[in-house]
């Protein structure tokens, strides 16, 4: 037995209102062949006889009159159903307050808000401009974002998180360092330089993650100075303060000056994810999730928390 078609069944219960095949047409603006091959197709995934034509239109069997009983209802469920789908989808227009680090997001966040205002009639998403993550998180929890892009770890108590891209990681040297022509390197060939640190990321957890500590071998990672800035970095890189170790993005956003960006071949990779409270209207956010994916090409079966 097959599934039953929605369509075939419509024509059936038009035929059974009508007790005419030309008459179900009409009604449903088909003509009579079409009418008749539904007929036919529903019978064939039912089994079953549903009506015999007579000269003066149809009879329905038993079978027929028990469809005809309960086919309308599920009909009129379907497209109660899917206005319930409509006016949920039409809820969600209001306003998506989004905060990012231009740094981080400036690749695609227009384009994913640009996006969501098409794809959700009447919604209006802000982007709110952060100068580090720990502006972000402090927009979140004073409730003047609704999401922030945010690289993991985040390590703030009551938020939820989803992946959208995940970045290689690189390291920034002096120009003058030994290693400076090299096409790749090792977090090993690093075991001696010291890591410098911005004064702007939000745990400890994350700060033992931008700073590859503990390394392979089980080995602190070296600590170099704290900076107030992510560009204070490149400039303690380029004075040879010491080396820093970020999203490979960053290149394209960040001014080179006396330093080189390399990969570096062993380094765990940066997760970028949307992040977001309780208080977040739920639908909007799975909306921006999906949306943030498709731009970045993100697989959506990965990283999801």
């Amino acid at each position: 037995m097959g599934d039953i078609d929605l369509r075939h069944l419509r024509s059936f219960l038009a035929v059974a209102q009508e007790r005419s095949i030309t008459g179900a047409g009409t009604v449903l603006h088909l003509t009579q062949q079409a009418v008749s091959t539904h007929v036919r197709q529903l019978e064939r995934a039912l089994g079953v006889v549903l009506l015999v034509r007579t000269s003066r239109g149809v009879l329905l069997t038993a079978a027929g009159e028990e469809l005809a009983a309960g086919g309308a209802a599920i009909v009129d469920d379907v497209a109660h159903l899917a206005e319930r789908v409509r006016a949920a989808a039409g809820s969600q227009a209001g306003t998506l307050r989004l905060a990012c680090c231009p740094a981080a997001t400036s690749l695609f966040a227009i384009d994913v808000a640009d996006a969501l205002e098409q794809a959700v009639p009447g919604l209006r998403v802000t982007l709110t401009a952060a100068r580090h993550p720990k502006d972000e998180l402090q927009l979140l929890g004073e409730g003047r974002a609704d999401a922030a892009f945010m690289w993991l770890p985040v390590g703030g108590a009551g938020l939820h998180h989803a992946v959208v891209r995940s970045d290689p990681r690189a390291v920034v040297l002096s120009t003058r360092h030994p290693l400076a022509d090299r096409p790749a390197v090792s977090l090993a060939d690093l075991a001696d330089d010291p890591v410098l640190r911005p004064d702007v990321l939000t745990s400890a957890e994350a700060e033992r993650f931008w700073l590859a500590d503990p390394r392979p071998d089980g080995s602190p990672a070296p600590r170099g100075p704290i900076v107030p800035l992510v560009e204070d970095c490149l400039l303690e890189v380029g004075r040879g303060r010491g080396i820093w170790l970020p999203p490979q993005p960053l290149e394209a956003l960040l001014p080179a000056g006396n330093v080189r960006w390399i990969p570096v071949t062993d380094a765990e990779r940066f997760d970028l994810a949307v992040v977001w409270t309780d208080r977040a209207p739920q639908p909007l956010i799975t909306r921006l999730i999906a949306e943030v994916r498709a731009v970045t090409g993100h697989d959506q079966r990965l990283h999801a928390a």
